[in-house]
């Protein structure tokens, strides 16, 4: 999937915490930071584990599948350019990391509370592509329970 209509987000610039996750979106691969302390993932990538304060966080491959965790339609765009109804959601990853994200390809009113998804690609004009994700057939694989300890992962 490339692109969508009305669809055009402003970004942040990769930084060197960044970077790696960037790159591998130009290539349509979903990276999560790993810590190589406590083995936890984290999004969106930050220089230190949330979960330990290890300063030596690594990458892992996502599956790219999951479930919606939480979602609002949004009715009133931000911005001019933007068409709604759209669709954000929070997808909690099989690996246990949460992103915030869109939710595509059903209507706005039809996306329930645990519906399995999949990652899709929304590409940037500067070669980046943002994940954003569909319905999958599949059901939704189980996800690593959060740990008492998780903080905004």
């Amino acid at each position: 999937m490339t692109g969508s209509a009305g669809f055009a987000p402003d970004v942040p610039a990769p930084d060197e915490v960044t970077a790696p996750w960037w790159e591998a979106t130009r290539e349509h691969r979903l990276l999560l930071q790993t810590c190589a302390r406590c083995a936890r993932v984290q999004h969106p990538p930050r220089a230190l584990c949330v979960h330990c304060g290890s300063d030596e966080p690594d990458w892992s491959a996502s599956g790219g599948r999951g479930a919606v965790d939480s979602f609002t339609v949004v009715h009133r765009a931000p911005r001019p350019d933007l068409a709604v109804p759209y669709v954000i959601a929070r997808v909690r990853l099989a690996e246990g990391a949460v992103l915030l994200t869109r939710l595509q390809e059903r209507e706005p009113d039809a996306w329930r509370i645990g519906d399995p998804v999949r990652v899709a690609w929304a590409d940037l004009a500067d070669g980046r592509a943002l994940p954003v994700f569909v319905p999958d057939a599949a059901p939704a694989p189980a996800a690593r329970p959060p740990h008492d300890t998780e903080k905004g992962s």
